[in-house]
């Protein structure tokens, strides 16, 4: 099969990616994705967490793009009916220290364009009573939602405007014809586009191998572990409960998250994963 515009993975940004293209008016598109569902690693492994952007330089693209990308993705929960919820996330200083980068962090909230509230100690219990701090910092545009809900609804629009989602199609080979590119599945199917997005998250540097770049760069995977709270002991926390980031390590640090179904995560860890895509202790390749 002939396609204008073929993505390679089936997560969320390859299926915004296709939306994206379908609302340009493109109806011939693919989308190749290597597991039997759609949001099968990345996309379906995470926290939920609709951030901010409070963490990031004010005026960069990173900033830019995730308060438009947070606005956009709460209208598009409110059309579709996913469940969703602008909870709010406290961040929690518990050392003089951490107060310093709190305040900095309050600063940096603002200039992107936040409204932050600064709480003295006492006014943590406000928003969470079971937590202990020195100061914190209520962040009232965080939220919650399941992202292979988003996952589903962003292909089920694809699909409505004329796109088409393959699963269970494994890129091997890529040919480059004078006319077109011709991609060979794991199973020796052909299908041929004039453009290939890759968007194939873990794999993209192999990916990238496939299609005769270099990216200079190869993905090391980690693996981030929760616990789950018990259901008697959810109500310990009521929305999210972050600590202060420590400047020398580039991770949020270890968490409190409510899901959208009530049950409550603490993590994560970071530990060297054996398999890109593997999500057991034991699990290599």
């Amino acid at each position: 099969m002939h396609f204008e515009y073929a993505i390679v993975g089936g997560g969320i940004v390859g299926l915004a990616t296709a939306l994206a293209l379908t609302k340009a008016g493109v109806t011939s598109v693919v989308v190749l994705e290597a597991e039997t569902d759609i949001a099968a690693h990345q996309s379906g492994h995470n926290s939920g967490v609709i951030h901010a952007g409070l963490y990031y330089r004010p005026g960069s693209l990173k900033a830019k793009l995730c308060t438009e990308g947070r606005e956009a993705l709460y209208a598009f929960c409110a059309e579709e009916g996913i469940a969703h919820e602008r909870c709010g996330k406290l961040v929690v200083a518990t050392s003089d220290e951490e107060v310093a980068r709190l305040d900095a962090l309050a600063e940096r909230a603002r200039a992107n364009g936040l409204t932050p509230r600064r709480l003295a100690g006492v006014e943590l219990r406000e928003y969470e009573p079971h937590v202990a701090g020195v100061a914190g910092l209520w962040v009232t545009e965080t939220g919650i939602v399941d992202y292979k809900a988003v996952a589903a609804a962003y292909a089920r629009r694809v699909q409505a405007a004329g796109g088409t989602i393959r699963t269970g199609w494994r890129l091997a080979e890529l040919r480059s014809r004078p006319e077109h590119l011709e991609l060979i599945s794991a199973t020796e199917e052909s299908i041929t586009c004039e453009y290939l997005v890759t968007c194939a998250g873990l794999q993209a540097d192999r990916v990238a191998a496939l299609c005769g770049v270099n990216p200079g760069v190869r993905i090391i995977p980690f693996r981030g572990e929760y616990y789950e709270l018990k259901p008697a002991a959810r109500d310990l926390v009521r929305n999210l409960i972050y600590p202060v980031p420590d400047p020398k390590f580039p991770f949020l640090g270890v968490h409190f998250t409510r899901k959208v179904d009530g049950s409550v995560e603490a993590g994560p860890n970071a530990v060297l994963a054996f398999k890109r895509d593997g999500y057991g202790k034991l699990s290599f390749s």
